[in-house]
């Protein structure tokens, strides 16, 4: 109950982190954030206190979650000081705008992610506007696969997902469905590779979605703050923690693999 509360408090912090850190956040958006910082925290207890969770994924196989939740807060906070600091003349606000600027000036080459996203604004945004959103897509973006190279040293490191303790397929994938037809293995190699190809393309795929849903509609505009902080993170984090459950579903394939390789030669070997 004390890690469930824990982890609850934590998600409520993450969801919290750009009403506390940007200036002039009205009341109304204050409370509706702190409605939904309520919901997640209740929703993150009732998964970690249950004794089998029903849709959290690797609850009990770190660090795959953790490494998730820190990328997603590092952006979010990144995001919420980068856009904030146009209101805010210290210092550590200013080098994180400074180091924001550059690399989204550095990623913004063309056939991009970075240029795509650009390409959700509208088409009477600013000049302010548009270097607003490069600067947040490339700094979600790099951080993001900062956390993927993180993530897949560690799963290096730790020997991922068997080391030191016992591995639980059945609980650590709630929806994974096992009688749905089909070989385990192939199954799990099979949404290994569909996560992996869906984690590359989204950030490409993204942009031209909303380019062809905007037809007919006002483009994209992402001039509120929080607006723009909340989507940027999305963009970057829904990818990269796609390519992460890849790379854990692939090893978990082969985590089987081998055991059934052991328990076969242990049985055909001689009494």
């Amino acid at each position: 109950m004390t890690g469930a509360l824990t982890r609850a408090f934590l998600v409520m912090v993450l969801v919290a982190t750009p009403s506390v850190i940007l200036p002039d956040v009205g009341t109304d958006t204050k409370q509706m954030v702190a409605l939904i910082a309520l919901f997640g925290g209740c929703l993150t207890f009732a998964e970690y206190n249950a004794a089998y969770p029903s849709l959290v994924e690797f609850r009990d196989a770190p660090p795959f979650n953790r490494v998730r939740f820190i990328m997603l807060f590092v952006i979010v906070f990144a995001l919420s000081v980068i856009t904030g600091a146009k209101d805010d003349s210290t210092a550590f606000a200013r080098l994180f705008e400074a180091m924001g600027v550059l690399v989204g000036h550095v990623m913004d080459f063309p056939y991009s992610p970075v240029r795509l996203a650009t390409m959700m604004m509208a088409d009477g945004a600013s000049y302010a506007q548009m270097m607003a959103v490069r600067t947040a897509t490339g700094t979600a973006y790099v951080l993001s696969l900062f956390a993927l190279a993180v993530f897949v040293l560690l799963l290096k490191i730790k020997g991922w997902p068997t080391q030191n303790h016992d591995f639980n397929v059945w609980v650590n994938l709630p929806t994974f469905e096992p009688t749905a037809g089909g070989d385990v293995i192939d199954r799990l190699d099979r949404d290994a590779w569909v996560n992996l190809s869906l984690g590359f393309l989204l950030p490409f795929l993204i942009p031209a979605v909303v380019s062809v849903a905007s037809v007919g509609f006002e483009p994209l505009t992402l001039t509120s703050p929080q607006t723009l902080i909340w989507t940027v993170a999305a963009w970057a984090f829904l990818p990269a923690s796609l390519l992460m459950r890849g790379v854990a579903m692939a090893r978990i394939a082969a985590m089987i693999r081998s055991k059934r390789m052991a328990t076969a030669e242990g049985a055909a070997a001689p009494a």
